[in-house]
């Protein structure tokens, strides 16, 4: 009976072992099921991507011969290939090329062989063969039993030459290869190239923990592993899952040792949910379905749980070209186009599932990719929604923020406190109020609103602070006006008061009996009122010569000549700049014309021009100037002066 029943069950192994010889694949490696099947491995069989013709192929393999990592065309012309759609026998050397597998390597003194010969070493001592790994992980679970919590030799006395940290990493990855691509052929069955692929994805993932200690291994590197050996080699899998991990461009910001990484970017696309997708954000919320749920499982796997593997590939593509972002694109791809079916659901039954394993129509490359293409995430919209959840973190997610004390705002602020408690008060109240999706989408902009003003608007505030403090009578020198994001109109402003300014001072060196010069406060040039000129005329004061020595140089002496040269007068260019009250007469002053002759035009020699110098710039010397003095009649270079 007992020969019988092995002789039976030889059989049956036989006939499995037949079976999976037998069974027929697709052109990915994945085995075709039966239709009532394709619902329990969710794989779809129908691929849709587009034919590259020769011509464009040749023209693709000639740009990958003289590739250029640094170069802007090359990745101009490899992102144009990406959109046609990169042909699987191309696939991985696109990779390769992107990646920078060569140079990676040739700059890392890591050493991929040397490395596996020093795990082999505790997996002989454990009685463990890389190519049995599935079926140690009873022996792997025992030892890790025996060893306990600390690093203490077995009870024979005898030192392993393994730790504990080594039997647990063996078992978790040996766990993980299990679930990884079961219906691939690399890595399905015991046939024989289901064992080697098995034995390759094992050394791949010991050799990266070993590579990295601090990340280790993680849930979720065995697909990316298998992935890139679905297309790689064994060491330039390796190395570009060195360069996945580790480069900030990459997925560094998804895997670490504690998942903390992934969790965090989880919460970044839940903001960005809520922002650009409110009302769908709003409905799932209602029925209790948390992003985490879905999200997680679409980021440690990096999207390969798609059912269309040929859309897989070309997410995969543009991750390879673009980095990161592409992650937050396709997520928010998948849930603009899952959004009509997911608001008619009302149940957190039936919505799970939905966002689990995405309908075959939706993922099927003639829809997902074009609206992958089409979705935009910037770089400083990643930013902005991750500095909001570094603020949960920090200050939680309803905590009001605390407001200064009454005594310490500043009446110069006290106008900003206003307009934020007007910009912050209506979200709070459509929060509270419930007011459904735009509500959440403006506590969104709120919330990024109260980070610009407490990160960006602070030192604005202080500069507005500082100019609105009073300056001094009587400065020693004139300084350059405070640095501010509207600098340029007082800029502009300065220059034409210092060009009017100009022309007048030229103007009483031509003809002093017209202007008469007197001494005001400090040392300020006042020019005297004569008849026909008014107060508000006469009461302006020209500034020192030092303060026109700068109008030579800098941006504020351009805008001075431009603006000056665009006048009706064109001002005589001077050899000096002597001050009118102690300009002597020269030769060349007494041939000069008569003040009769003006070069205004008759229709605009009785215009007269208003002050541009404000009343409080007057200075308190020249109040009532040139009190007692003769009448003079006026002339049309007066008319000019006003």
């Amino acid at each position: 009976m007992r020969r019988r029943s092995s002789t039976n069950g030889s059989r049956r192994s036989s006939i499995t072992k037949q079976r999976s010889d037998n069974r027929s694949f697709d052109e990915f490696g994945f085995a075709l099921t039966k239709r009532k099947d394709q619902k329990l491995y969710h794989r779809c069989h129908d691929y849709r991507y587009p034919q590259m013709s020769p011509a464009r192929v040749k023209e693709l393999c000639e740009l990958l011969s003289y590739w250029n990592c640094g170069s802007f065309i090359c990745r101009s012309q490899i992102e144009r290939y990406i959109r046609m759609g990169i042909p699987p026998s191309l696939r991985g050397r696109v990779w390769k090329c992107l990646l920078g597998i060569d140079s990676q390597r040739e700059s890392s003194d890591f050493n991929y062989q040397s490395c596996l010969s020093e795990v082999r070493g505790p997996l002989v001592d454990l009685g463990v063969s890389e190519y049995g790994i599935l079926s140690a992980i009873a022996t792997l679970s025992d030892t890790q039993n025996d060893l306990g919590s600390t690093d203490q030799p077995l009870s024979s006395g005898l030192d392993p030459g393994y730790s504990r940290d080594d039997v647990t990493l063996f078992r978790q990855i040996a766990l993980d290869l299990q679930r990884s691509f079961p219906s691939h052929r690399s890595l399905m069955g015991d046939s024989p190239e289901a064992i080697e692929g098995q034995a390759k994805l094992f050394r791949v993932l010991i050799a990266y923990a070993k590579y990295n200690p601090k990340i280790g291994y993680s849930q979720g590197m065995s697909y990316l592993a298998a992935v890139l050996l679905m297309q790689l080699g064994e060491e330039e899998a390796f190395w570009a899952l060195v360069v996945l991990l580790d480069k900030p461009k990459y997925l560094a910001q998804l895997f670490d040792l504690n998942l903390t990484e992934v969790q965090h970017q989880v919460r970044v696309i839940h903001y960005f949910l809520k922002h650009r997708k409110p009302q769908l954000s709003q409905h799932l919320e209602s029925m209790g379905v948390s992003s985490v749920h879905f999200i997680m499982p679409w980021l440690l796997t990096l999207f390969t749980s798609l059912p269309c593997w040929d859309s897989v590939l070309a997410v995969w593509d543009l991750i390879m070209l673009n980095g990161v972002c592409v992650v937050f694109q396709t997520s928010l791809a998948i849930m603009e186009l899952l959004e009509p079916l997911l608001l008619v659901l009302n149940d957190e039954t039936t919505v799970l599932p939905l966002l689990l394993r995405v309908p075959v129509n939706i993922a099927q490359y003639s829809v997902l990719v074009p609206a992958l293409w089409s979705t935009e995430v910037q770089d400083w919209e990643i930013k902005c929604m991750s500095s909001l959840v570094l603020d949960d973190k920090l200050h939680g997610p309803t905590a009001e923020r605390p407001r200064p004390e009454a005594h310490l705002i500043n009446p110069i602020h006290d106008e900003e406190h206003k307009e934020k408690e007007n910009i912050a008060t209506p979200s709070q109240q459509e929060q509270k109020a419930g007011k459904g999706a735009v509500g959440g989408a403006k506590g969104v902009l709120t919330r990024l609103m109260r980070l610009a003003q407490r990160n960006l608007l602070d030192p604005a505030t202080r500069w507005r602070a500082e100019r609105k403090t009073p300056a001094r009578p009587t400065p020693a020198r004139p300084t350059s006006p405070v640095p501010g994001p509207f600098h340029h109109k007082g800029r502009i402003s300065a220059s034409l008061t210092k060009a009017r300014a100009k022309s007048r001072r030229r103007c009483m060196h031509r003809g002093g009996s017209h202007c008469t010069p007197v001494g005001g406060a400090s040392d300020d040039v006042v020019v005297a009122p004569t008849p026909g000129m008014d107060a508000a005329v006469a009461n302006k004061e020209v500034r020192p010569e030092r303060a026109f020595k700068r109008t030579s140089t800098g941006p504020v002496g351009k805008v001075a000549r431009r603006r000056s040269s665009s006048g009706v007068v064109q001002p005589i260019r001077a050899k000096s700049f002597q001050s009118p009250g102690n300009a002597k007469p020269t030769a060349r002053d007494a041939r000069r014309p008569a003040p009769s002759s003006s070069p205004l035009p008759p229709s605009l020699r009785s215009v007269t021009y208003p002050a541009c110098t404000p009343p409080s710039r007057r200075p308190a010397s020249s109040a009532q100037p040139g009190a007692g003095r003769p009448a003079t009649p006026a002339t049309p270079r007066t008319a000019l002066i006003r």
